[in-house]
């Protein structure tokens, strides 16, 4: 009767530890920027994480896509390099429907700031900012592959 008790500690023991370090695990690979700050976007905020295997940013329920144009997501690595992604709105989105994740390209090796950009008046509407760069899982593709060059400028 006492091995029995024993094992059934060890076997509650055994599965505590194991869900802690799965949730330690999945809670260290997503993280969040602050609120979203700017003329136009200024609620919400964008959390990274990864999903098989691919980095995606994800916005949050409470943000509100502006009112301008033509909005998209736009991202700039720690080096400072910009990257001009997807619009937010799609035709295929009917009504206040946009796109609210995005998968990163193979070719941002990192994220640490995130910018709500209106490319028709190119203006940024609102951006946030992670605590520590994010970085990208994707693997580069093998030589000889065809791989998009990012849309990239420089910042000042």
């Amino acid at each position: 009767m006492n091995v029995n008790k024993t094992m059934q500690f060890l076997l509650r023991w055994l599965l505590t530890t194991t869900m802690l370090f799965a949730v330690s695990a999945v809670a260290q690979d997503a993280h969040a920027t602050g609120q979203f700050q700017g003329p136009k976007a200024n609620k919400g905020h964008v959390t990274h994480s990864t999903r098989d295997g691919k980095s995606v940013l994800t916005l949050s329920d409470d943000f509100v896509v502006p009112d301008t144009p033509d909005p998209h997501w736009q991202v700039v690595d720690s080096d400072g390099q910009v990257y001009l992604l997807d619009k937010l709105k799609k035709k295929a989105f009917i009504g206040d429907k946009y796109q609210k994740d995005i998968v990163l390209p193979g070719y941002v090796k990192n994220v640490s700031k995130v910018i709500i950009w209106c490319a028709w008046a190119e203006a940024n509407l609102g951006e946030a900012t992670l605590a520590r760069p994010s970085s990208s899982n994707h693997q580069p593709r093998g030589a000889g592959c065809f791989e998009p060059g990012p849309r990239a400028r420089q910042t000042f």
